[in-house]
């Protein structure tokens, strides 16, 4: 086998390595919202346990990486590609550690505080959860078109953010006894708005990976 070809086949197991934890974070911020939503303890702990997981494979990739700009001292856009890698595997860990600390705080929550506490709560996971599925989905198909729609949808969780913020200065400010579930359930909203930056974070790796531009400016 030649260098180039094993190169190449080389960063084939990168991209499938990245696109594994992908599905990994996606199912656990997933999970997480479950767990609060039906108040199902063992499939937080579960997602608390599996961060391990994340975590292992997060250093699996950056192993990877770190070979073939090594060994291969690549230039142009195979560059670009290990270089990305880099970027995303940090942000999709990071999804991983906020989807267990949703997952933590689910296990003492009840889920008629939360819908009491912040009606706007679910609409904010839900459009979270949307934009890592489409984050992750724009690096695997390499789709700019839907990498700069997700950038934009980070407006919306950020609006959902600032209405589940006053539903809770409300719900405190009529019922100062809910003052603790308030605080956890702003934290998970806290959680959520971070896991739709980090999102965008992906998508902006995208771009850089196929213009070889970040936030508009040249960088390889």
């Amino acid at each position: 086998m030649s260098a180039r070809m094993e190169f190449d086949n080389e960063l084939e197991q990168l991209h499938a390595d990245l696109v594994r934890m992908g599905a990994m974070v996606e199912q656990s911020i997933e999970k997480s919202i479950s767990a609060l939503r039906t108040e199902n303890r063992e499939l937080a702990e579960m997602i608390i346990h599996g961060d391990h997981a994340v975590d292992s494979m997060e250093k699996t990739i950056e192993t990877r990486c770190l070979k073939l700009l090594l060994r291969q001292q690549p230039v142009a856009r195979d560059l670009r590609s290990i270089s990305t890698a880099l970027k995303i595997v940090t942000d999709m860990e990071r999804i991983g550690d906020q989807a267990a600390d949703i997952a933590d705080i689910s296990m003492h929550l009840h889920s008629s505080d939360v819908a009491m506490i912040a009606s706007h709560l679910e609409e904010m996971a839900k459009e979270a959860i949307d934009m890592v599925h489409a984050s992750i989905d724009a690096f695997v198909r390499t789709d700019m078109e839907l990498a700069r729609q997700t950038i934009q949808q980070d407006d919306i969780v950020d609006a959902l953010f600032i209405q589940v913020r006053d539903d809770i200065i409300e719900r405190i400010r009529t019922d100062a006894s809910q003052a603790g579930e308030a605080i956890d359930v702003m934290m998970v909203a806290k959680y959520l708005e971070r896991i739709g930056d980090h999102a965008v974070n992906i998508c902006e790796w995208v771009e850089f990976y196929t213009t070889g531009e970040h936030k508009n400016t040249r960088i390889l």
